[in-house]
């Protein structure tokens, strides 16, 4: 018999729903089997916990006497620069963006960035950050330059808004050039020697609902600690990506877009970190729960690391310029364990992200819904799905005229 929102919610009030971490629902599952699983069950909790380059935060720091308007001009917080082109004083700073004294045409092997992330961080921490904005002074905003150190208790607003999140499965990242290289995916070895990847597989939220039956904009979600929302589907969501016989996507897919209070997070759940060579990006902690509807729901919710493949993709020669060359899959379970053949030869692989958090975060939301302090919200609307014609796109390249720039 389906459940709805209203019914599982109600015996959440009442401390009476049956929740379970998305790996314990998979043990229940081969022990009593789906349908009597899907009975017993009414949330299956799911998190990961890793880098998420498209993440940044919206500040407002209040009015100084005389006023000063940034939006036009420049500000840095601990030396990042942050987007100004807003009103008077509300600022975005993103995750990327790395010290303006710290060109990033100089962060090469050996050299760590100081970015946005880590301000996110030092600000959840309750630290004491330097802003500095340069103005260029109207009538009514007087004031041109500011310098002042903000802290996160003393802000209007903070509002964390990451533009794409929890990516429904990602690459296996492989160099297969004669050099290493420093990427986004970490540091990878000369002629293969080493694989990364960057997903909580069987936990991972998107992938224990990949046809986007409960997860929406308007899903409340546990973002770093705190209550967040899902405000809409994550840029290059692509739902048309290519799937398995299980509906699982065998590569990048659907995204999410995510928004929540950064005074109410806990800086253990966004790390602000360094890849070398590459610049920064923040590490972070989100917790989806999936209402067992249906026995379809379930089925897709008890999928497993061996039913979930990712594409080997070699970073040194065919990613840089957007070539596709089949190198194959390999699964989470094979990713998991370490070391997998490839080639001929046996690889060692390693995780962006962390399975043991993603557990710690998942056992967190479960908890916070059996006690009865995490209701579940009814999708406003649903993402759009494969039978959508919504695709990604690569860039239309097209030559400039001159005299645009003129």
């Amino acid at each position: 018999m389906p459940k709805t929102y209203e019914e599982i919610n109600k015996k959440i009030k009442n401390n009476e729903a049956v929740v379970l971490r998305a790996d314990e629902f998979i043990e229940l599952v081969d022990k009593k089997g789906l349908k009597e699983a899907a009975k017993e069950v009414d949330v299956v909790t799911t998190a990961t916990f890793g880098p998420m380059c498209s993440s940044g935060l919206f500040i407002n720091f209040g009015h100084s006497n005389p006023k000063i308007k940034s939006g036009g001009g420049e500000a840095y917080i601990n030396e990042v620069p942050a987007y100004t082109g807003l009103a008077a004083v509300d600022l975005y700073i993103g995750a990327t963006a790395c010290q303006w004294n710290d060109p990033r045409n100089q962060i090469h092997p050996g050299k760590f960035a100081y970015g946005g992330a880590h301000v996110i961080e030092d600000l959840a921490k309750g630290k004491d950050v330097r802003l500095k904005v340069h103005a260029y002074g109207t009538d009514c905003y007087p004031r041109k330059e500011l310098d002042t150190w903000i802290n996160i208790k003393d802000l209007n607003e903070a509002i964390l808004y990451n533009p794409r999140n929890c990516y429904q499965n990602y690459n296996a990242a492989v160099n297969l050039s004669k050099k290493t290289i420093y990427t986004y995916m970490g540091t990878l070895k000369p002629s293969g020697e080493n694989i990364t990847y960057s997903s909580a597989g069987q936990l991972s939220p998107l992938l224990k609902d990949p046809l986007y039956k409960t997860i929406g904009i308007g899903t409340r979600i546990w973002l770093a600690g705190a209550q967040g929302y899902i405000s809409w589907y994550g840029t290059q969501h692509n739902p048309n990506a290519e799937r398995n016989n299980k509906d699982i996507p065998t590569g990048g897919a659907g995204t999410l877009a995510v928004v929540g209070n950064l005074k109410e997070m806990d800086a253990e759940y966004l790390r602000g970190t360094s890849m070398q060579g590459y610049g920064a990006t923040l590490t972070v902690g989100i917790g989806v729960p999936i209402p067992l509807l249906d026995e379809e729901v379930a089925k897709y919710a008890a999928i497993k690391d061996e039913d979930i493949s990712a594409p080997i993709v070699d970073y040194g020669n065919d990613y840089p310029i957007c070539k596709s060359s089949d190198l194959g899959h390999v699964t989470y379970a094979e990713l998991k364990s370490g070391k997998i053949k490839f080639k001929g030869k046996e690889v060692q692989t390693s995780s962006l992200s962390s399975y043991n958090k993603a557990l710690e975060i998942a056992e967190k939301l479960k908890q916070e819904i059996k006690q009865g302090k995490f209701l579940l919200s009814r999708p406003a609307q649903l993402f759009p799905s494969s039978d959508t014609d919504k695709t990604q796109k690569p860039l239309n390249y097209k030559e400039p005229k001159k005299e645009i720039f003129q």
